[in-house]
């Protein structure tokens, strides 16, 4: 069944059209990466997608809801999550209380009931505590949990991001480039835990360069160039078109 529903999603920045026109669905349960050239309209799209640009003409549709015209935290109550290529972790906090900031999104107190410690309010802090721990063993980081966010490694960090997001309990994780700043066995470990969290019933959208982790990890791939979708299939497909090995070795399609 189709969760993600994308129709002739238009973006444009002035006299640049970032994204084109672009349709495709996601169905429910996979992985489906989106990957092109550089500036070909990627983090757009996924900006799109989750309240932080407007498209100019289109619609988006998660589970049969509209998304097109709300804010960011509302596709995060619909059930969107989303990383962020540039990482946007708080850097006072630890790996574990930058986790928990996502489970607030769930959570019912009020902000006297925080300030005044009530009962309520700290049992949801040790619940919160709880899941964040949960969800960096998940991802394989658990070491990394009481380690401040400014003394993290860049791939951690990102990991970091990944968890965060996925405390916001989502049906939908769109993750923006998460193998970036990985070693090999990092990122074979990253092929394993996004395995994991499609496993636990969560469907995954990811932007990457890494194209080894695509090509293993991906039931279909999106390729995007110059804000237009230029393909779309199952890795394989995608390896021999003509038109994706045009666009990522600068040729004519009909001399590749």
């Amino acid at each position: 069944m189709s969760l993600l529903q994308i129709r002739e999603v238009t973006k444009r920045f002035g006299g640049l059209t970032a994204v084109d026109a672009v349709s495709f669905d996601v169905f429910e349960g996979t992985i489906k990466a989106v990957i092109g050239p550089n500036g070909a309209g990627k983090s757009t799209l996924f900006n799109t997608l989750t309240g932080y640009d407007r498209p100019e003409a289109g619609s988006v549709r998660c589970d049969g809801r509209e998304l097109v015209g709300r804010k960011p935290r509302d596709t995060v109550l619909i059930g969107v999550a989303r990383t962020f290529q540039n990482t946007q972790l708080f850097d006072e906090l630890t790996a574990a209380e930058n986790v928990m900031v996502g489970c607030q999104a769930h959570q019912r107190r009020g902000f006297a009931a925080a300030m005044l410690r009530l009962p309520s309010s700290a049992r949801e802090d040790r619940d919160a505590r709880a899941e964040a721990g949960r969800l960096l063993r998940l991802i394989g980081i658990e070491e990394w949990l009481d380690t401040p966010a400014f003394d993290l490694p860049a791939g951690i960090r990102r990991l970091v991001e990944m968890a965060r997001a996925l405390a916001t309990k989502p049906r939908l994780l769109l993750l923006d480039e998460p193998a970036a700043g990985l070693s090999a066995g990092e990122t074979g470990e990253l092929v394993r835990t996004l395995e994991r969290v499609r496993d636990g019933g969560v469907t995954v959208v990811v932007v990457e360069h890494d194209m080894g982790l695509v090509m293993e990890v991906s039931d279909e791939i999106v390729v995007l160039d110059r804000g237009r979708k230029i393909a779309e299939g199952p890795p394989r497909m995608i390896q021999k078109d003509p038109a994706v090995i045009a666009a990522y070795l600068g040729e004519d399609s009909d001399d590749a």
